[in-house]
């Protein structure tokens, strides 16, 4: 590997772990809910505020995201974020109460901001031959660090249950959510002393018109003889640009204007349908759905830690061939496995059926007054809503929550095994083509000089659409069941792939200047 290359790897590396900090803030957060539902009193739609708080806060970050990586550059911009995601997660960690820890929460999401600065930055300083592995790079360290956080959270469940003689000096029985959240303290202050490493993008110092600085950074990621070339195309693509069109309004008016429609189609479709799958209820809530399979909690954080293995093998293939398979058809066939495995999970939780016995409630013994469950035998219920319903009817609200698990595990009828398959499979579909394809397009398909809004812009609606899928998936759960919630996240799958099918063009090997050409031509 040539010192140009080398560099290039570097600097992506290290703006790219900004995507290990948010799978660990993601995942870990997985692990808790029964635990602060149980030590707060939370019902379901306060476990959603709690979970989905930092989509709330990254609404709130978006809208400026742009104009502060403009303003003050991209390198000061991911420094911010990178201190705001040290903060939540401390604050996070010793919070008193339910709302200072949906405050805290709130604060590290005016950070996921990272997840597009990031892509904007690694797709100006990498070389149009290797920008697909590069951006991907980010959507690799995410997955790393949901792998981490569901095995760091198997590990101190699996010590727990054990009594574990370090579990019990250290308090972790009693302040296990806790030590989950305070897991990201580290990894967060690593990035942070990181940032600060890492030169400035190129493409933002011609944009201020700092072209010698912006020589400077490209000597380090390219052949000298390349540079020239490069900065003649970047000026070209902003040759249009003045002082006055660079306002946040005017770029929004470009970014919808008639030459920009086609991007715009494709931004916002893939924007949405990314999230609107589902892919972050199953990841934010992994153990919780695991649960609804009959395996007891230990099995259930089993199965959420092959959701991080899975995650970080398909997405390690998709980067090794996205610029070899290219943009197009990774994104929309794998959109298409990712519906099939949509819908084989509802029809596992569609003709799921749970019925108590008499056995069972005698092997209840971690239920105070099991007894109070003889009225239930002998009757079927159809849909785990009714069965859930049902208990809390029997039981109360407090211990139907606290032993849902166990005894969905003692009377559920249901194809399990084809459940987990198609949750294993979707997680695979979507990790080796939708999660790092789309910030692989974010950061080609827009010019220069409306990237820094365009960008996060953009990413304002995958994150609108990510938060309404965290917050109300608790409700939906309860309310609609397993087999309803994923039919809806497969019918809107399926319409995105109706319209990327039509209008998503390749973009595999072109420079960013060549692909406006391309866009605006069609």
């Amino acid at each position: 590997m040539n010192k140009h290359k080398r560099n290039a790897f570097i600097y992506a590396g290290i703006v790219a772990l900004g995507g290990l900090i948010f799978g660990l803030d993601a995942a870990l957060i997985s692990g808790t809910v029964d635990y602060i539902a149980k030590e707060f009193g939370l019902n379901s739609i306060q476990i959603g505020f709690v979970v989905s708080s930092p989509g709330l806060g990254v609404l709130f970050a978006l809208p400026v995201a742009g104009y502060i990586s403009n303003k003050l550059g991209r390198k000061k911009a991911l420094i911010i974020v990178a201190a705001l995601y040290l903060v939540s997660a401390v604050t996070s960690t010793i919070s008193p109460s339910y709302e200072a820890l949906t405050a805290a929460r709130f604060l590290g999401g005016l950070a996921f901001a990272s997840l597009s600065l990031a892509a904007m930055y690694i797709g100006e300083i990498a070389p149009p031959k290797w920008r697909g592995k590069l951006v991907s790079m980010n959507q690799m360290n995410i997955v790393v660090g949901l792998s981490a956080a569901y095995f760091i959270n198997y590990f101190i469940v699996s010590a727990i249950s054990s009594d574990a003689e370090w579990a019990l000096s250290m308090g972790v029985k009693e302040n296990t959510w806790r030590w989950m959240l305070g897991s990201e303290i580290i990894p967060a202050l690593v990035w942070f002393v990181l940032l600060f490493f890492i030169p400035k993008s190129p493409s933002w110092l011609v944009f201020k018109n700092r072209i010698e600085e912006a020589k400077s950074t490209l000597k380090k990621v390219m052949p000298e003889n390349e540079i020239d070339p490069h900065i003649e195309q970047m000026k070209l693509s902003m040759q249009n640009t003045t002082e006055d069109n660079n306002s946040v309004l005017n770029q929004l008016k470009a970014i919808v204007s008639k030459p920009m429609r086609l991007t715009l189609i494709i931004g916002a479709t893939s924007a949405i349908v990314q999230q609107v799958v589902g892919i972050n209820a199953i990841l934010f809530y992994a153990p919780t759905i695991f649960k609804q399979l009959g395996g007891g909690t230990d099995v259930a954080f089993t199965q959420a830690v092959w959701v991080g293995l899975i995650s970080v093998v398909f997405t390690f293939l998709a980067i090794l061939v996205i610029d070899k398979i290219g943009r197009r058809p990774m994104f929309i066939w794998g959109l298409a496995c990712a519906i099939l495995s949509l819908g084989i999970c509802s029809y596992g939780f569609s003709t799921a059926r749970y019925e108590i016995t008499s056995q069972a409630i005698t092997e209840l013994n971690t239920i105070p007054n099991a007894e109070r469950l003889q009225t239930l035998i002998g009757t079927e219920y159809k849909s785990d809503t009714e069965f859930k319903n049902k208990l809390t009817e029997v039981l109360g609200k407090e211990d139907a929550q606290e032993h849902a698990a166990t005894l969905i595990q003692k009377s559920a009828k249901m194809k399990a095994t084809l459940i987990l398959i198609g949750i294993l499979c979707f997680i695979a579909a979507f990790q080796f083509s939708i999660g790092p394809v789309m910030w692989v397009l974010f950061s080609e398909i827009f010019p220069i000089h409306l990237r820094g809004i365009a960008i996060p812009a953009f990413a304002f609606l995958t994150s609108i659409s990510s938060y309404f899928v965290q917050l109300f998936f608790p409700w939906q759960l309860d309310n609609m069941g397993g087999g309803a919630v994923f039919l809806t996240y497969a019918i809107l799958g399926a319409i995105g792939f109706v319209i990327l099918y039509r209008f998503l063009p390749e973009t595999k090997n072109m420079s960013i200047e060549e692909i406006q050409a391309t866009l605006q031509k069609k």
